[in-house]
């Protein structure tokens, strides 16, 4: 078993002897077993907090270097104007705590649409079209905005709600 145990944050692809591509629950872990997209198994031992990012490299005592992908897996785009509306359902999905990849097509300059992904969801997908988006469910690579208080490198952090906002959390 290779043994992983050092976060090298973004490498090159070239610069990897082989892959792994994992979900993003999975990249949320710091210890687990897996196995690489060339078939070696591998056994992950690496500091809690950090989230793995898609381009992550990864490395263990023998110096060799493997890359971390986003795996494909389901997800709900919503596409809607830039700006404000888009700002809006951003605001309202992470008020609600929920992991969210944020971007724009790349004809986005034309259209003057950006997007928000997030997990499958009934309740957040409803919220979304009421907000005007348009919804697309699909298989993607889910790479979600590591936070605000990240540190810089860190790529991300898991949320616990041991803590008081001042607001209820219903659903």
């Amino acid at each position: 078993m290779w043994k992983l145990n050092q976060r090298l944050g973004p490498i090159e692809a070239s610069a990897a002897v082989d892959t792994l591509t994992l979900d993003y629950a999975t990249r949320t872990r710091g210890r687990f077993k897996a196995s690489s997209d060339g078939g070696r198994e591998l056994g992950i031992f690496l500091d809690r907090g950090p989230v793995l990012r898609h381009g992550d490299g990864l490395t263990g005592e023998d110096g060799q270097t493997i890359r971390v992908q986003a795996a494909v897996e389901p997800v709900v785009t919503a596409r809607l104007e830039s700006g404000l509306p888009l700002a809006r359902l951003s605001y309202h999905l992470g008020n609600r705590h929920v992991q969210l990849a944020i971007g724009a097509d790349a004809d986005a300059g034309s259209t003057g649409l950006g997007w928000v992904r997030f997990p499958p969801d009934h309740v957040l997908e409803a919220l979304a079209e009421r907000l005007g988006a348009r919804l697309e469910r699909h298989e993607a690579p889910f790479d979600p905005e590591p936070g605000a208080y990240a540190r810089a490198g860190e790529g991300g952090h898991h949320h616990h709600h041991g803590h008081h906002h001042g607001h209820d959390h219903a659903h």
